[in-house]
């Protein structure tokens, strides 16, 4: 039966304009708890309750501490919701009866309450890079000489990258962190070839990371870099990554750890608490391991901030290398301006650059422009349309085509399609993705049916039958099949090239016209619009904003019809509670 504490919190739930914050199965888990043993007191579903709620959010862990000195901040409430929970709350922590014992559902530790699994993740994040750091089996590096051939420029950025290079060849864990186009990729790849110079047999080199995106950009990346490097120490640098899942589903392994010599992972910061014990698990101690990534970014989207507590706490604060030089951006005009402006916090400087920035959505290189249309206008369609002009053009070709579309017109559409994209924070309502989907889809008229031609598609759940991961890319294109018009799925592979799929086989997809900052995690654009919502939100941060805006390459627009919900986001760092900072 629901306690008395929580009967009142639903009804002044049910009262107030926000929100039912706890959910059902918040809820349902503490009377599960309760159940199973009963407790001395009702705080202690409040806290079992207030645990599972903390870990939905993606934190680690239910601070007691911060429940007590500002519950409004931490958990997001406002004053009547709060004003629920105990007062005593604290006093009753210690006689808990669910955080007793080795296998309690709930642990206690240092006034902070984990669920069990949490605490596990944690725990063993913390042993194992504590054990790994004292591994003596490190690969040996080519002498002086090298680096300095492979670093020969003087700037500053050469030197952050040869200094995070000399360093990454003498840890066994290295963080390298730093924002886009700072050269992270350009220091590993580097970094290869000088472990590579003095050796008669290949190093065992691993590249992943978290999604099928990240993956297919860290090879990209990878890739571009190759020819800058010497012939001789360019033939060994391994070119394909791969997803994190797909490295550790290994059912049929004997060996605990991973084949190589060399872990590289980027993309880090998108990388939960659970998949990061994964990992170093898999590591051997003679492996050396380097974690790639943009500390200021979006944190993973399940439970953890373990990339950037790991940057800032004491277990690799000694072992992390931070690349501040872009390559990509200006510092004082346009994206790199907003993104050093919005790192921070400086609330008064960004409403200067949004009062200078150019109204509209396409503008010279780099610029960062603003729009405060409060409805979806015809206008702005039209400026999205003029944005995939090229790609529309094409698409038209294509459908008109008596033979179908050819595989490089496939990948053509792909490229053209994915030089611009709309960013929403929210996934909900009117300025949500599911909305702007639907609008533009209308607007565009491409057909009527749900397989239509042009039809951009993103994959939502791993498949690994059909070899496409979470966050890949397809398009629904026209092919001839025995005599006969059928409709396709293309998506790229950075092996083949073009893969063709029967839409039948395609469960979890989405149109994407437009997608989350979230998912565009591992991504490049051109160009993108970044849609705000016109209300307040726990997901706009400054985080969000940053990210969003350097998913970009060449220039941004910033739609908000409520200037200052873009302002106020940039105020509001994300702060996931945990022990990896301690």
């Amino acid at each position: 039966m629901t306690s008395p504490f929580f009967q009142t919190f639903l009804k002044i739930s049910r009262d107030t304009h926000a929100p039912q914050v706890l959910s059902h199965l918040d809820i349902a888990f503490a009377e599960f708890l309760y159940s199973q043993i009963t407790s001395t007191h009702a705080s202690h579903q409040w806290i079992a309750a207030l645990t599972s709620y903390q870990w939905m959010r993606g934190h680690a862990c239910l601070d007691i501490d911060q429940l007590q000195s500002n519950p409004q901040s931490l958990l997001n409430w406002n004053l009547q919701q709060v004003d629920c929970i105990p007062k005593d709350i604290a006093n009753h922590i210690a006689d808990c009866p669910w955080t007793m014992g080795d296998h309690s559902p709930l642990v206690l530790q240092n006034s902070r309450v984990y669920l069990r699994r949490a605490f596990t993740a944690e725990t063993n994040i913390r042993i194992l890079i504590k054990q790994h750091l004292k591994s003596t089996h490190l690969l040996k590096p080519a002498g002086p000489a090298v680096l300095d051939q492979l670093f020969s420029q003087s700037d500053d950025s050469s030197s952050q990258q040869k200094a995070a290079c000399r360093f990454a060849v003498q840890s066994p864990i290295t963080l390298i962190t730093g924002g886009p186009g700072t050269g992270k990729t350009t220091t590993v790849v580097k970094l290869i070839a000088c472990l590579q110079a003095n050796r008669t047999t290949p190093l065992r080199v691993v590249l992943a990371a978290p999604t099928g995106k990240a993956s297919a950009r860290l090879s990209q990346s990878i890739r571009q870099s190759i020819p800058h490097l010497p012939s001789t120490l360019a033939q060994h640098i391994p070119q394909q990554a791969q997803t994190l899942h797909r490295l550790l589903d290994r059912p049929n392994q004997q060996s605990q750890y991973l084949a190589a010599d060399l872990i590289i992972v980027d993309e880090a910061s998108m990388i939960d608490l659970e998949m990061m014990a994964r990992l170093l698990r898999a590591v051997s101690p003679h492996t050396q391991l380097i974690l790639l990534g943009d500390k200021d970014q979006l944190a993973s989207i399940e439970a953890g901030a373990v990339m950037s507590q790991l940057c800032e706490g004491q277990l690799l604060r000694n072992h992390t290398q931070t690349l501040t030089h872009s390559h990509r951006f200006d510092e004082t005009k346009g994206i790199g301006q907003w993104a050093r402006t919005i790192q921070s916090m400086n609330q008064q400087a960004l409403r200067q650059l949004w009062n200078q920035a150019p109204v509209g959505l396409t503008h010279p290189h780099e610029a960062v422009t603003q729009l405060t249309l409060s409805t979806h206008h015809p206008d702005v369609l039209k400026e999205i349309s003029y944005a995939w002009q090229d790609w529309l053009l094409l698409l038209r070709q294509v459908n008109q085509q008596e033979n179908g579309c050819t595989d490089e017109q496939a990948a053509q559409l792909m490229h053209l399609f994915q030089q611009f994209c709309v960013l929403c924070a929210l996934r909900k309502g009117y300025w949500g993705v599911e909305t702007l989907n639907r609008t533009i889809e209308k607007y565009f008229q491409l057909g009527q049916t749900e397989w239509y031609c042009g039809r951009p598609m993103m994959v939502t759940q791993n498949d690994y039958n059909l070899h496409l991961m979470n966050g890949d890319i397809g398009m629904c294109l026209p092919q001839m099949i025995n005599h006969q018009m059928v409709m396709r799925v293309a998506f790229l592979d950075e092996c083949i090239g073009i893969r063709w799929v029967l839409p039948q086989r395609l469960d979890h997809v989405e149109t994407v016209f437009a997608m989350t900052v979230h998912k565009s995690q591992g991504s490049e654009f051109d160009r993108v619009l970044l849609v705000m919502p016109d209300q307040d939100s726990p997901l706009l941060t400054r985080e969000l904003i940053y990210t969003g805006l350097t998913r970009a390459k060449l220039g941004a627009c910033i739609w908000a019809n409520q200037p200052h919900i873009v302002f106020d986001a940039c105020t509001k760092a994300v702060m996931r509670c945990g022990g990896l900072l301690n």
